[in-house]
């Protein structure tokens, strides 16, 4: 299954991981959130996709002790992988605590997991 992508920049593409259900719970969390949230994360998704890396620990840096990233907004977390030339989303949760919760991290890395098992080159878009 193709993975939904959310931007496609000239250093980047940006895409949501897919499930062994065939589903995308990262694209499910981005889908849910307000208008507002949703254009601050493509505005992300698009400086990432465009420039290679945000300097901004309070909007994109590496989850210490693991092989992930997240992209932040406020309390709004969203996981991702490198790939080749993909960043790769496999989640998102809004975190209430000072540190992520574990259970994320667990999640981040079944769906890793997963989408290697599911994926093939990125075709279908988000948006027009």
């Amino acid at each position: 299954m193709d993975r939904p992508i959310a931007h496609i920049g000239d250093v980047f593409t940006v895409a949501f991981a897919v499930a062994l259900n065939g589903t995308s719970p990262g694209l499910d969390f981005y889908n849910n959130c307000s208008n507002r949230n949703k254009a601050r994360l493509l505005k992300l998704f698009q400086w990432l996709g465009g420039h290679g890396w945000i300097n901004n620990d309070q909007k994109f840096k590496p989850i210490e002790g693991t092989k992930f990233f997240e992209f932040k907004d406020f309390q709004i977390r969203m996981p991702c992988f490198r790939t080749g030339n993909v960043m790769v989303i496999t989640h998102g949760f809004i975190k209430k605590t000072g540190a992520i919760p574990p259970a994320e991290i667990e999640r981040a890395k079944r769906l890793m997991g997963e989408d290697a098992i599911m994926a093939r080159t990125p075709v279908k878009t988000m948006h027009a």
